[in-house]
């Protein structure tokens, strides 16, 4: 009977020191708080989401969303690049406190993540040489056929989609890698989002986006699993700045024109 106590005692003991180490556990947003900095994880090449303008700064409508909201919270806002691929590992290890990037909510990635609201939306189209015999997306749809996309990418998954008879290439990097590979003939299209695309045609000639969109993808922000206080704030600031509006006055510069361009480039 005593011993049985005991392992009780020794049981109930245990419980409250697990739940004591819980309980002081510091979360991502205190820890924001206590050392005034808060770090993101962005892709290394990825106009106009996030790139280094002709200044040398890094900027782009996830950057300067990220900054905005660093502002207003009076901290220090410190930014990680990656390749795309190197993004959910950087957050899932503590590099970063949340990723800031134009990533789709898929359910594999929600699997190791999770996002926020959506941010924005994005167009997947379809985009080869000028003088490529394709006038919509539906005709890469065959054999001989090959399409680039980013590595580990939403487009990528499309791709294995709607396009199963094409041959997939994968680049790490972003769009850039992709948008190269089509140029100098070693794809015969590209997928990316209608946003980055048009960027790019604006200074490489010889592209062309073809007729009509493969998917239609919300984007948002993400945070690891255990970081609820930050989700619960990121959605909370993408609300107010779109109540007040300024988050359509960054979309409609950063997204759905290519007004960007001129300041960056």
């Amino acid at each position: 009977m005593k011993l049985k106590t005991l392992m009780k005692g020794i049981a109930g003991g245990a419980c409250l020191s697990i739940a004591a180490t819980m309980s002081f556990a510091e979360t991502t947003m205190e820890k924001i708080v206590r050392t005034g900095e808060m770090t993101i994880a962005v892709q290394t090449q990825g106009p106009p989401v996030s790139f280094v303008n002709k200044d040398g700064k890094r900027t782009g409508l996830a950057i300067e969303l990220a900054r905005m909201m660093a502002a207003d919270m009076e901290v220090e806002l410190i930014i990680q690049d990656y390749d795309w691929k190197g993004l959910i590992p950087a957050l899932s290890s503590g590099k970063a406190d949340f990723i800031a990037a134009d990533m789709t909510p898929t359910a594999k990635r929600h699997m190791q993540i999770v996002f926020t609201e959506p941010v924005f939306f994005s167009e997947t189209i379809a985009f080869a040489p000028a003088d490529a015999p394709f006038t919509s997306w539906e005709e890469l749809n065959a054999d001989g056929v090959s399409v680039a996309a980013t590595q580990a990418s939403s487009w990528a998954d499309t791709a294995r989609k709607v396009l199963p008879n094409a041959e997939l290439k994968e680049f790490a990097g972003g769009t850039a890698q992709a948008v190269q590979a089509v140029v100098s003939g070693r794809a015969s299209a590209g997928l990316s989002d209608k946003a980055t695309i048009a960027g790019f045609m604006s200074s490489i000639e010889g592209l062309k986006v073809l007729e009509g969109e493969l998917a239609r993808e919300p984007l948002g922000f993400a945070t690891r699993p255990d970081s609820i206080h930050l989700l619960l704030a990121l959605d909370n600031y993408v609300r107010l700045i779109r109540a007040d509006g300024r988050l359509d006055t960054a979309l409609d510069y950063w997204w759905n024109s290519t007004a960007w361009e001129a300041d960056n480039k």
